[in-house]
């Protein structure tokens, strides 16, 4: 599930409150387990050999008992329905529309099994980093604290190596969120840019380029980032989960009013394709920004882990969602399947398709002010405003800030406007890391001096086999995406420079036909 869906109207809430207060990243509110994980032995349930139940009594420490749940003032609490609501409308978005091209890369076999084991893999990830700060915030005695708290404070009870690291470890995961939120941002910028120059040519029959469409919108994109109260997008958002829903839809429509077939769709893709299959699936899938603030402000956030937690319901309905999607998307278009499903919509010839495009590129469009609002936040309270307290012209440098982010994000993108290779870099390059290796990492330290020699071998052959994955994905998806890149980029150029020199030969031989 991509940490890089449309916010909902509750999550614009959310982020206006956590901005009020005090200045921490709100994508990662803190988040904790139930009391069935906490690391502090359960007398009533007996002893516990795991690594995620404690007796700190081992340790000769008598520790205070503290419940992090018990102290965390929520104003308008969730349910857990309406918890599970909103990670399923937040799965909805640019991810899971470039699952078909994902498939493509890799086969309808190794495309559904790859889609179900990172998937599974990710939900494992997100298990440890909520357990891991429900630790941490009975320790330190806190209702709550961000991902970058959480990962400052378990590397310094980590070894001693992991101490020297601890006052990086918050701006080590901004770097990252910042580069995968202003990533999301120009797959935006890319998708609706594209679906509004799709429908321009195939149906209005308009002679338009990407760049030019991209030239169109960066004006509202730029006026749409300088709202500074998200509860006025809130209506907004709340108008383009229903257009998006829509369009899902009539996305199925499509894909199912002919039977889809297997005929001449490859069961398993080539070996130098499945880097991009796996960029692409954990952007789509991985939600490590999305979910952390929805359990935070549960009614009974006990209920969100578990065998049969709001979690592993969502995850499990998400993952089957993705995997359909995928399966019969490219069923359905085979190697033809766009960066985005939508592209392969008949809008030159059916108004229903060329609709919409059009209502699933304003939804995103929606999405772009709110999902640029977590890199404004972290660029903003996080470094450039804290050093601006005392200026009188601090809105002023605020709107240059938060201007700048959306020139940015239109420069990387009508660079190269490579949809689909754009869904596979952001996530090989930072999910793997903030999804996979940086969870692990914080529950190494988290543990470390908590368990058992033997529970600490187990703990790090696992968490070792986990990091060592996210950073293969990150160096073989990042070197694979860039290549794609810097290939079609060439190519671009290569191409344009043909064309000018056949013009003007053309041009040539007329002039050297005249009289």
């Amino acid at each position: 599930m991509s940490a890089s869906k449309a916010l909902t109207s509750w999550e614009a809430e959310e982020w206006s409150r956590t901005r009020s207060g005090s200045k921490v990243n709100p994508t990662f509110e803190p988040d904790c387990l139930p009391q069935s994980l906490s690391p502090v032995k359960d007398e009533k349930k007996g002893s516990d050999k795991g690594i995620f139940l404690v007796n700190l009594n081992e340790m000769n420490q008598e520790v205070e008992e503290y419940e992090p749940y018990d102290n965390r003032v929520v104003d308008h609490p969730t349910t857990n329905i309406e918890t599970l609501l909103h990670l399923l409308k937040g799965s909805l978005g640019t991810g899971i529309l470039a699952m078909p091209h994902a498939f493509s890369n890799a086969g309808y076999v190794v495309g559904s099994i790859g889609t179900i084991v990172i998937g599974v893999l990710c939900s494992y990830c997100i298990h440890v980093l909520l357990d891991s700060c429900y630790v941490m915030c009975k320790r330190r005695k806190v209702p709550s604290m961000t991902y970058t708290a959480v990962a400052e404070a378990a590397l310094s009870e980590g070894p001693d190596w992991c101490k020297a690291c601890a006052p990086y470890a918050a701006h080590v995961v901004n770097v990252f969120l910042l580069i995968y939120q202003i990533g999301t941002c120009c797959v935006y910028v890319v998708f609706v840019s594209e679906n509004i120059q799709y429908v321009l040519t195939q149906y209005f029959e308009l002679n338009v380029t990407v760049v030019e469409v991209m030239l169109w919108i960066l004006l509202p994109l730029v006026l749409i980032n300088w709202v500074r109260d998200l509860k006025y997008l809130a209506p907004f958002s709340g108008f383009a989960n229903v257009v998006t829903i829509v369009g899902f839809a009539i996305i199925l429509y499509y894909l199912f009013r002919e039977a889809p077939t297997l005929e001449g769709k490859a069961p398993a893709g080539k070996l130098a394709n499945f880097p991009l299959f796996f960029g692409t699936v954990l952007f789509a899938l991985e939600a490590i920004g999305v979910i952390l603030p929805l359990e935070n402000e549960m009614k009974t956030p006990k209920d969100f882990v578990g065998s049969f937690g709001v979690l592993n319901r969502a995850m499990i309905t998400i993952i089957v969602l993705y995997v359909g999607m995928g399966l019969f998307g490219y069923l359905k278009y085979g190697d033809a399947a766009a960066g985005s499903i939508t592209l392969n919509l008949p809008s030159d010839t059916e108004l229903l398709a060329s609709v919409v495009q059009g209502l699933l590129a304003f939804a995103i469009f929606i999405t772009h002010g709110l999902a640029c609002y977590v890199a404004i936040d972290i660029v903003w309270n996080e470094y450039i405003g804290t050093r601006l307290h005392n200026s009188s012209h601090r809105i002023i440098w605020e709107y240059v800030v938060r201007t700048s982010i959306v020139l940015i994000t239109f420069g990387i993108a009508a660079a190269v406007p490579e949809l689909d290779l754009f869904i596979s870099l952001f996530g090989a390059l930072c999910l793997s890391a903030l999804g996979l290796a940086f969870p692990a990492i914080i529950q190494s330290c988290t543990y470390w001096y908590y368990v058992s020699d033997s529970e600490r071998i187990r703990m790090m052959v696992k968490n070792v086999i986990v990091v060592l994955f996210g950073a293969l994905g990150l160096v073989v998806g990042t070197w694979t995406s860039l290549d794609g890149i810097i290939r079609k980029f060439s190519a671009h150029h290569v191409l344009n420079a043909t064309a000018a020199i056949t013009e003007a030969t053309i041009l040539n031989d007329t002039l050297g036909v005249m009289p």
